[in-house]
């Protein structure tokens, strides 16, 4: 597989989790087993548009037990021979190796993946110039920092880890309920100023500063509704803390 994949760095890390939840996108070349009509490929392909059933395939990562995903889209390109291209974009977990197959056993004549290229990965596009760059240019900018001592060359692939978290849902909080944050602490709603709308229980959001910067990695425990018209009570589990503590002055007590 080529394309995008983001990388994180020391205390970035942390927030690879967001990424592995985020949507992806792919262009993939699928290879039929038999021959198969062109308007009968694109029939089926929209049968995978929505929420479809996936069983791992067996060299995966994860436990091999049938679960849900969803299909956001599934764009046929073009066909040549039993060749097939086409675009999909997908929730994070998706085996398009699999979603080849399961194609392949609806038409009929069986079907593999031939290539694969990740051209979405949460906010991340290999259509950016800004921070997509090959192995090839890492080196180029680190040996370049490394002649001058120039850092700049490193803010060309080097990104702050909160574009790693620009597509999630985000609730501003005021600075004296940060440092409160910072020490693991759950988000209550007096520490809330702005929050982003359509945000459910169980969501994963980000909790921001006022400046944009990023707190902690949570889940949301209530609604934007419920936020919005609670004035006390618990808004949000803090699941990984990203600012360091101290950061922020304390404002509250131990006791």
């Amino acid at each position: 597989m080529t394309g995008v994949l983001p990388i994180a760095l020391e205390e970035a890390t942390k927030v690879v989790q967001a990424l592995l939840l985020s949507g992806k996108e792919y262009a993939c070349v699928m290879r039929l087993h038999g021959d198969a009509a062109e308007n009968r490929v694109k029939e089926v392909l929209e049968i995978f548009q929505g929420v479809i059933y996936q069983r791992p395939p067996v060299r995966s990562s994860v436990k091999r037990r049938l679960r849900t995903r969803t299909i956001y889209y599934l764009d046929f390109l073009e066909m040549d021979g039993r060749n097939v291209l086409f675009r999909v974009g997908c929730e994070g977990g998706t085996y398009i190796r699999k979603l080849c197959y399961d194609i392949g056993e609806v038409l009929g004549c069986g079907a593999h993946m031939q290539e694969l290229r990740r051209t979405r990965a949460g906010p991340f596009t290999e259509e950016e110039k800004d921070g997509f760059v090959t192995l090839h240019e890492i080196a180029h900018f680190v040996n370049k920092w490394q002649e001058s001592g120039d850092e700049s060359f490193l803010r060309r692939f080097i990104q702050p880890m909160e574009k790693a978290l620009a597509l999630i849902p985000k609730i501003y909080i005021r600075d004296s309920a940060v440092d409160a944050i910072c020490h693991g602490a759950s988000l209550t709603m007096p520490g809330i100023l702005s929050l982003e709308s359509d945000i459910k229980p169980n969501d994963i959001v980000g909790v921001f500063t006022l400046k944009g910067e990023a707190v902690a990695i949570a889940r949301a425990l209530v609604s934007t509704d419920e936020i919005l018209s609670a004035d006390h009570g618990f808004a949000a589990k803090t699941l990984r803390v990203l600012m360091p503590r101290g950061a922020y002055p304390k404002s509250w007590s131990a006791s």
